[in-house]
């Protein structure tokens, strides 16, 4: 009698090896071919499933999944290095092969854009990351994007694609706070999710989001909040929604403009200006506003402590930062809470402006799209306080 081999899914430690490029053949194999379907079963829930539900009934999404990096893609010398390790060594179609699971919720396919680290995302690699987004949102083939990133800035790109992105098909940005080779490997579960909550009918029209941790954050209020730990990920105002064993469910809406709701158009977008963040602290040093406007930022950001607070040592820098055209905008290094206008400093005399409850490096992104627009401060502030 022949012998009947049953293919099984690969189980999370052969994941991590796969990503580690230890297990290639059969293994491999597994990841990009799904088992035929067995003619019968005796088994006493296969004959109560209702037929609407078989995956050969239901159409399943079409997801690219753009890999940039990050620790999503890294490898660690041990499974015990969940903080020290190598990120951005491993593929993005490596990647998606360690989780055979996706396949049974989209069809996938997976391009690599870059493979780095996220705290070497610049301007130039933004713009590229933006452009390639827009490009697969407008083909009638994909239904959505999944954008494997480094979580050190997936902050700020994920506000970007938000706030310039000409499109309501779901876009997410997922990453992970440990390697693939890891004990405990949160990767593999967060990018499952991640398409999934992307094929989500319910994703549509929420602007870009971000996904990690069995969460939905919106990629205008989600901060990262800890070096190591995998619930570092907050919003303060709470995720959107949660996803749980295997379904999308979402508690609220964006309430700020994103996406098709803004002025800003990422295909029309060819450099940024360069803005500035300066740090307070005590005892600062004067001359790192002198700095960044030798430097040719058209803009400061000026991460004050308390309410946007700035120190009476740096008032008259940032004054004269003013006067050579460079604009100024109050931030709080606090990590929360809206900068109130001609509160700690007189904004109005100044012709200074202020954030909203943006964090500093939100308020670059912002900033740097507003100066796109205009340079004139009154306009510049209206568009601070709306996004």
């Amino acid at each position: 009698m022949a012998r009947t081999t049953t293919l099984h899914p690969v189980r999370p430690i052969a994941a991590l090896l796969l990503c580690a490029g230890l297990l290639t053949g059969a293994a491999h194999a597994q990841t990009v071919v799904a088992p035929a379907a067995p003619a019968a079963t005796t088994a006493p829930e296969a004959a109560t499933a209702p037929a609407a539900t078989a995956p050969s009934q239901v159409r399943k999404a079409n997801i690219v999944i753009v890999g940039t990096g990050g620790t999503i893609a890294g490898a660690g010398a041990s499974a015990i290095n969940t903080a020290a390790y190598q990120s951005a060594v491993v593929p993005v179609d490596k990647i998606i092969a360690s989780v055979p699971e996706i396949s049974k919720v989209a069809n996938v396919k997976g391009e690599q854009i870059f493979q780095i680290g996220s705290e070497s995302f610049n301007n130039e690699r933004l713009l590229k990351l933006g452009k390639r987004v827009s490009e697969l949102l407008k083909q009638p083939d994909v239904d959505g994007v999944v954008i494997t990133h480094g979580t050190d800035t997936i902050e700020e790109t994920a506000y970007f694609l938000n706030l310039t992105l000409k499109s309501d098909k779901p876009v997410v940005v997922v990453g992970s706070m440990r390697p693939g080779t890891a004990l405990g490997a949160d990767g593999a579960l967060n990018l499952y999710d991640a398409v999934l909550v992307a094929s989500s009918p319910e994703s549509k029209g929420k602007g870009t989001l971000v996904v990690l941790n069995d969460e939905i954050h919106t990629g205008r209020d989600v901060t990262k909040s800890n070096t190591f730990k995998t619930e570092t990920f907050r919003s303060p105002f709470g995720p959107l929604g949660y996803v749980v064993e295997g379904r999308t469910l979402y508690y609220r809406l964006p309430a700020r403009p994103h996406t098709t709701a803004t002025e800003w158009d990422i295909d029309r977008i060819d450099r940024l200006p360069e803005v500035a963040i300066v740090y307070a602290y005590g005892n600062a040093n004067p001359g790192s506003v002198d700095a960044a406007v030798r430097n040719g930022a058209k803009a400061i950001v000026y991460a004050g402590t308390g309410n946007g607070s700035v120190g009476e040592y740096m008032v008259e820098p940032l004054k004269a930062a003013r006067a050579k055209g460079v604009q100024i905008v109050r931030a709080s290094r606090t990590g929360s809470g809206v900068v109130i206008r001609n509160g700690e400093q007189p904004d109005d005399k100044y012709d200074w402006v202020v954030v909203d409850d943006q964090l500093p490096q939100k308020a670059r992104i912002l900033t740097a799209l507003a100066l796109t627009k205009t340079n004139d401060t009154r306009e510049l502030q209206k568009i601070l306080w709306k996004y």
